[in-house]
């Protein structure tokens, strides 16, 4: 039964510490994006280098993140919370200071580790302070903090790495994560979930299949698709997997219960955030590369010119939330999506070696308000399709899910990438860009299909309150349907 310490500082502490936090793990994905150009000159290193720099990061970050939620609910979520911070903010150092491509990839996933721990445990200390009525302008906001970490990961990204070195891009979290310690101690209370026994098999399992995929697509461009360890991480990887979904369904008590995906609310938003993810992450992965690669911007114009898209979450998130909490996060959640997926089509239809800035624009501003519709709403139907007692096991299963889409977005997009284009020319990486933007798009519609699938909303008999309809693990919808 979850356990909870008296308040310390009360809801808007939790909203600052909370939000502050997920601002360093949220930037971390795609900080380094602008910089790719820049390590691969300093530091060397082909396609998959610069795959491992970002994929490092998400790959522990995803595979690690429901076992994080897990250890916070059995030793406590503050306390873990704290542990996070450290290992994240230990492990930037470390990434600031490395001397070369491995050693830089290395601290990468140590920095996941510790986002792993932080991250899952926002979400549950976040709920835990505010009050039911005010949860959804709560998650608005924190979801526009999230969006600002976005927005500004390619410009901070760009800025430190053309005006000082790319380097300092790590450097910033280390005052960040200095300065939350001591508030996380003295504001937060200290809360508990279930004390069940932590599930490692499932941990490997789920590790080792992610792990298996990933690195068959990464070295499948360079390697080759027959490739005895490019099959062998495929087939492997997804015999693991398969794996971890049994042992899901039958262990006394699984990391990730299969029983969670029986409700539609919470295996549409789940496969929704998958698809999402997966779309957007490669596509700003290749569109920073061409924007200065081909186009000549530098890290800081490239940067700036991706505000628009990256930029509109902290604009449109916090409205988004207040929308979702009237009309229902399942509109909300699938209009942004379909923005998105028509965004990333538009941009590649104008994708050419000389395009101007005002013809990519309508593009990125499209992009960008998809996704500020998708943030904050999808956190709320997250946390509302479970009980009260497995919302840090469904925060960690979605926040996992989404890093597993970055992670292979990045792969499946590089590898479409590389096998109808590559870096020998500007037309050369527009002939790769072109398909892989296409396939992104299509991902990403595909996720707005899955979002429809989330029942809807409907009012709570007698209560006044609204829930998503078919959520029948909800403790609200519980009283209702009695």
């Amino acid at each position: 039964m979850s356990q909870q310490t008296a308040p310390r500082g009360g809801a808007a502490w939790a909203l600052v510490i909370t939000s502050v936090a997920g601002f360093m793990a949220a930037l971390d994905n795609l900080v380094v994006t602008t910089a790719l150009p820049s390590l691969r000159k300093d530091l060397g290193g082909a396609l998959d280098d610069l795959e491992w720099t970002v994929s490092a990061y998400t790959l522990t970050f995803a595979v690690l993140l429901m076992f994080g939620a897990a250890l916070g609910d059995r030793f406590g979520r503050r306390r873990l919370f704290q542990v996070g911070i450290t290992i994240f903010t230990g492990a930037s150092a470390a990434a600031a200071m490395a001397p070369g491509i491995g050693s830089l990839i290395a601290a990468r996933a140590v920095q996941g580790v510790g986002a792993a721990v932080m991250m899952p445990l926002t979400l549950t200390l976040l709920t835990a302070a505010v009050p039911a009525a005010k949860r959804g302008m709560a998650y608005g906001i924190w979801g526009a903090v999230n969006g600002l970490a976005v927005a500004s990961g390619p410009l901070i990204g760009g800025s430190l790495t053309e005006h000082i070195s790319w380097h300092w891009i790590f450097w910033l979290n280390v005052p960040l994560g200095v300065a939350l310690l001591p508030l996380a101690r003295l504001r937060l209370a200290e809360s508990y979930g279930s004390a069940a026994r932590l599930d490692l098999p499932g941990t490997l399992l789920a590790s080792g299949g992610l792990f298996g995929i990933v690195y068959g697509l990464v070295r499948g461009p360079a390697d080759g698709w027959t490739s005895p360890l490019v099959l062998t991480g495929l087939f492997a990887g997804s015999a693991l997997l398969a794996a971890f979904v049994l042992h899901g369904t039958r262990a006394k008590n699984p990391m990730l219960p299969m029983r969670l995906f029986r409700s539609r609310a919470f295996s549409g938003i789940n496969a929704a955030s998958l698809l999402m993810f997966l779309g957007m992450f490669g596509s700003i992965f290749l569109l920073s590369q061409y924007m200065q690669g081909v186009l000549g911007y530098s890290p800081t114009q490239a940067g700036l010119r991706m505000l628009p898209w990256t930029g509109m979450p902290m604009l449109v998130a916090p409205i988004a939330g207040i929308l979702s909490d009237r009309i229902g996060g399942r509109p909300v959640v699938a209009t942004g999506l379909f923005f998105q997926a028509a965004g990333l089509g538009y941009l590649a239809a104008v994708a050419t070696t000389d395009a101007s800035y005002a013809a990519q624009l309508p593009g990125l501003i499209i992009s960008g308000v998809g996704m500020a519709l998708f943030f904050a709403p999808a956190s709320n139907l997250v946390m509302s399709s479970v009980r009260a007692s497995e919302q840090g096991i469904a925060s960690g299963a979605n926040n996992a899910l989404r890093e597993v889409g970055g992670a292979l977005g990045i792969a499946v997009m590089s590898s479409i990438f590389s096998a109808q284009g590559g870096y020998e020319s500007g037309q050369a990486f527009v002939d790769g860009l072109r398909p892989a933007l296409v396939t992104g798009a299509g991902v990403v519609a595909l996720a707005g299909v899955a979002a429809l699938v989330i029942p809807r909303r409907r009012a709570a008999a007698g209560r006044g309150e609204v829930v998503e309809a078919g959520t029948s693990s909800s403790p609200v919808l519980e009283t209702a349907s009695r």
